[in-house]
Formats: structure tokens, sequence, C-alpha cells
């Protein structure tokens, strides 16, 4: 690039950053986050075999999510324990839900219902040509998991994910249970 179209570029730092920015920043990463997750895994479909790319997806599933909880502990200090009110809150910060439409239902201090309204990774695949991912048993990872993490106390229950039949407008929907 010419120095002298350079050196008339505004070159700011994320604390530069409006609050707008800023949001879109975290969309834009949250949306790459999962483009390289698809792509990851459509490369070890492509190489290996669903069964093989389904496997590690969860593997790497079941550590990733625990590493995310405990960021968002920290960042949030939302405090492990904290029961049913420290989950929503944690759900609230996860990547996907920057880029997916989702929403909690039936919450109360013992148990809530978390429903995926809308699902970029479908969403995709669709437009890709490919059939729905069958992705129950790597939600099941996924967010017993993560609930775990930030409260072992908390159960949870794959109340509908694909390959399950469910309503348009729903493409996943968990429960979780403060035991104890």
């Amino acid at each position: 690039m010419n120095k002298e179209i350079m050196k008339d570029l505004p070159i700011k730092k994320i604390q530069d950053l409006s609050k707008e920015e800023l949001i879109g920043l975290v969309r834009d990463a949250a949306k790459n986050w999962i483009a390289h997750d698809g792509l990851w895994f459509r490369a070890v479909e492509d190489e290996f075999g669903f069964e093989a790319a389904f496997k590690l997806d969860g593997d790497a599933w079941k550590k990733f999510t625990i590493i995310e909880a405990k960021r968002i502990m920290k960042r949030f200090r939302i405090e492990q324990g904290g029961g049913i009110s420290a989950l929503t809150q944690a759900l609230k910060f996860k990547l996907y839900s920057h880029i997916n439409e989702h929403e909690f239902v039936k919450l109360t201090d013992k148990q809530c219902i978390f429903r995926l309204k809308s699902c970029r990774v479908h969403a995709a695949r669709r437009r890709a040509g490919l059939r729905d991912l069958p992705c129950k048993p790597i939600g099941i990872v996924e967010y017993g998991e993560f609930a775990r993490a930030i409260d072992p106390r908390i159960k949870t229950i794959c109340l509908v994910c694909p390959p399950d039949p469910h309503p348009p407008d729903v493409w996943c929907e968990w429960q979780f249970i403060l035991e104890g």
C-alpha cells in the first residue's frame, strides 16, 4: 500500500472504539469463531468422514465450553455455585448469544428453559444444501459442561435438539434444574 494513502487512514485502537463499534466487533468475532468451527468440521469431515469429525468436535467442545464458562465467570465476577441466576447471566455472554436469537422461558430460582430460536450453524448448512447437523450429543456436552462449570448442582436436560423434530422457530431447547 502506498505510504501516502496509509498516513491518511485513521488508525484506531480498541479503547478508541464507540460502544456500537465494540458491539459490532464482538459480533464479528463470534461470527468468525463459528465460521472457523464450521470450516474445521467440514475439513475433517471431507478428509476423515462425518463420524470422525463429529467425535473430534465433541471432544473439543467438552474442553472449550468449560474454558468459556470460566472466562465468563472471571470477566463478570460470577461466583461458582451461584445457581440458576449465575447460569442465566453466563449464558448471555456465550459467543453464541451474540449471533443466535435466544430466550429464557420458565425462569425461576430453581430452573430455567433456554431456547435457541435461530442457529447460524444450521442456517449455513442449509445455504450449503447440507442436512441439519444432528448436534444433540454435542449440545448435551456443551450445555451440560457449561452449566456444571457455573454450578455443579445444575442438571441439564435436552428438551429438543436436531436430529429431533422441532418447530420452525426453535432449534434447540435446554432445561436447567438446580438440584440439592
